[in-house]
């Protein structure tokens, strides 16, 4: 294999999609050595088939605002990969949304997915639709909208959508009743994420969060560290920041900074309950700003224009979007000390972020094993509702520590390297890329 070439192939067929690009070429560096090793991937080029989506849906999305006039957003569904399963992705909702940026995040989760032990293949969705600022029947209109188009491509046993940016369980309800009324049959595994009177699961709505806490603890352990007393930081206030946020302190660690788009907020003492509780009510409230958080809560100080990094921390979780933590971000957090980061978020630190600490020796651990908790317990969620059973919220919650210990242990394994040390990113790549491949290959050239 030759990552140079396949790249510039790649780059031919789908020019300017940087993310996507971007995925591809850190997944293609961490396996180059291995996959030369298996002559039998080159002769089935497993590579060249594996890095281009089964297929992409794209379709208008025409709903009507308040006013009662028209809009017109793009929807997507890209299903990546179902080598090992049924197709499952979130889908986001989110004005920077477009082709690039969802084949990225389904060809992520295709590896994602494998690391969770689950039957799960890859897929990732979403709208240029921008919930900012919108009413609930706004978004309610839009999401029947959005489903009006794409519920012949969904099924419990062909596409599972879930919840990712700017979708939470307000609009995977409104999603769902729209696919029950189209469909004119009740089965609740078609979207997961749903409410726990209508066929969620319990934990779901913290499992992105809770999970990336488990593997950090797992890793911490591994280096002979305890989180306990250790400062954390966190950027975003949405599902996942809130699950992090909730289980960091659970853990006995000090959540002492969040943020969003207009800046930062400094929580000197820690994050209290009533703090985290806050979170969900902040998200929901479409302004997608952090300021109220420091006016609710005397304190803490909002920083207009600053990131979750210029916080002095033990710890930091990117927890909002991809390429939030650039090189300067991880130079800043590196000057103050910090010897930890875990993407929360899908591809959430720049390469120019993850040489940098990885060049430092500090831990690091990307997305695809850190956050695959979320979709771990969607996997839980469909298979309670195809057994018609609700689990309690021990027994995900020990499923969910079974999972991600799982995939750390998997890390280790295809990442340790001869001089002792644990390449997480390598060993993310690596585990998942090798799943899939054999899947593959097994089932023949289609």
């Amino acid at each position: 294999m030759n990552v140079n070439q396949l790249m510039g192939d790649l780059e031919k067929r789908h020019p300017g999609e940087s993310e996507y690009l971007q995925a591809v070429k850190e997944v293609l560096e961490s396996i180059e050595e291995v996959y030369n090793q298996h002559p039998e991937y080159e002769a089935a080029r497993i590579v060249e088939r594996i890095v281009e989506p089964d297929r992409v849906f794209t379709f208008k999305v025409t709903w009507i605002d308040d006013a009662g006039v028209p809009q017109v957003n793009i929807g997507y569904r890209v299903q990546f990969n179902s080598a090992i399963g049924p197709y499952k992705g979130g889908l986001r909702f989110h004005k920077a949304v477009n082709p690039s940026m969802l084949k990225f995040l389904g060809f992520e989760q295709t590896f994602k997915n494998a690391l969770t032990t689950l039957p799960m293949g890859g897929a990732k969705g979403g709208s240029d639709f921008d919930p900012t600022g919108k009413s609930n029947a706004e978004i309610m209109r839009f999401c029947q909208a959005f489903m009006l188009e794409l519920w012949h491509n969904i099924g419990v046993d062909t596409d599972v959508p879930a919840g990712d940016v700017g979708v939470g369980g307000r609009e995977i309800g409104f999603m769902n009743g729209m696919y029950q009324k189209l469909a004119r049959q009740y089965h609740t595994g078609v979207l997961t994420g749903k409410g726990e009177t209508w066929g969620g699961s319990i934990l779901r709505p913290e499992a992105t969060g809770y999970g990336a806490l488990y593997f950090v603890e797992y890793m911490l352990r591994r280096a002979g560290k305890d989180i306990k007393g250790k400062t954390v930081v966190v950027s975003g206030f949405g599902n996942v920041a809130w699950g992090a946020a909730q289980k960091a302190t659970e853990l006995g660690a000090k959540v002492i900074g969040v943020s969003g788009p207009d800046g930062v907020v400094l929580i000197p003492d820690g994050m209290t309950t009533e703090m985290i509780d806050y979170l969900p009510v902040l998200r929901s409230s479409n302004q997608n700003i952090v300021e109220p958080f420091a006016k609710k809560f005397p304190g803490t100080t909002f920083t207009a224009g600053k990131k979750a990094w210029s916080i002095k921390c033990d710890i930091a979780l990117p927890c909002a979007f991809q390429n939030e933590l650039n090189g300067d971000d991880a130079a800043e957090l590196l000057k103050n000390g910090t010897w930890c980061c875990a993407e929360v978020s899908n591809m959430g630190c720049t390469p120019e972020a993850i040489h940098a600490f990885q060049k430092a020796g500090i831990l690091f651990a990307p997305g695809k094993a850190v956050n695959a908790g979320g979709v771990a317990t969607s996997g839980l969620e469909m298979t309670q509702n195809c057994m018609h059973i609700s689990w309690a919220g021990q027994e995900v919650d020990e499923k969910l520590h079974f999972i991600m210990e799982s995939i750390h242990e998997a890390c280790v394994k295809f990442g340790t390297g001869k001089d002792g040390k644990i390449d997480y990113v390598k060993g993310a790549n690596i585990a998942g890329f090798m799943k899939v491949a054999q899947a593959m290959l097994e089932q023949g050239t289609i």
